[in-house]
């Protein structure tokens, strides 16, 4: 896939879905057609979780171009070498390592470098990265994030970290191109499929809601 459908894949929702723990293929392909259906086409798997890599590629056979499926927790160059080999659509990292990003965007492929700083962000995004990951956002607000987004406007961010249906609208609303969804919204690998495509829905709705603008009391 070329690094800018993951892109457009990614923010056209505003939504990327992140399973980490325990989601070897068998359990994470349900979930993933699950969220298809719904709407989210963003599938972040994490490569500190049981069959990460296994799972990656299932979904990714069993997709194609319908979704982006990408590799999260990338902490080395070597790892990152690893899931391109196996086919990741995109690669994100907690931490900004540049030969790591190096090497990705060698292979064509969108890296998601996470930051927490200006100068961080700033450094990033000078590799050419399409998109950052600002981590752990959620625990630091939604005002620590206008605080750096005011200056940096031209950087897309993703907001990671922390993220659940209480916040994600404001930190739409105060500029994120989108946010990366785990726990809140994909459990543990034990939770029915029904609450994950309900918790789904309700996010696209919030996404959708604060994109046009309106305040967080519409939600309900």
């Amino acid at each position: 896939m070329q690094s800018q459908l993951a892109y457009d894949l990614t923010v056209e929702t505003g939504l990327m879905a992140g399973m980490r723990g325990n989601f070897p293929p068998e359990v994470s392909l349900p979930i993933v057609e699950t969220l298809l259906k719904a709407g989210i086409k963003s599938f972040e798997f994490t490569l500190n979780s049981i069959q990460a890599v296994e799972a990656m590629q299932a979904a990714k056979r069993a997709f194609g171009d319908a979704a982006a499926v990408g590799m999260g927790t990338v902490l080395k160059a070597d790892d990152a070498r690893k899931v391109l080999d196996a086919g990741a659509d995109f690669v994100v990292a907690p931490s900004f390592q540049r030969d790591t990003v190096e090497v990705v965007h060698a292979a064509g492929v969108l890296m998601i470098p996470g930051v927490i700083t200006p100068t961080e962000a700033v450094d990033a995004h000078a590799t050419g990265a399409k998109l950052i990951k600002i981590f752990p956002i959620g625990a630091l607000g939604v005002d620590y994030f206008k605080a750096v987004r005011a200056p940096l406007d031209y950087i897309s961010f993703c907001c990671n970290g922390g993220m659940s249906d209480q916040n994600v609208g404001d930190f739409i609303r105060a500029g994120a191109a989108a946010c990366g969804m785990a726990n809140w919204l994909t459990g543990d690998g034990t939770w029915p499929l029904s609450k994950i495509a309900e918790r789904a829905q309700l996010l696209l709705d919030i996404v959708a809601a604060a994109r046009e603008g309106k305040p967080a009391a519409m939600r309900a």
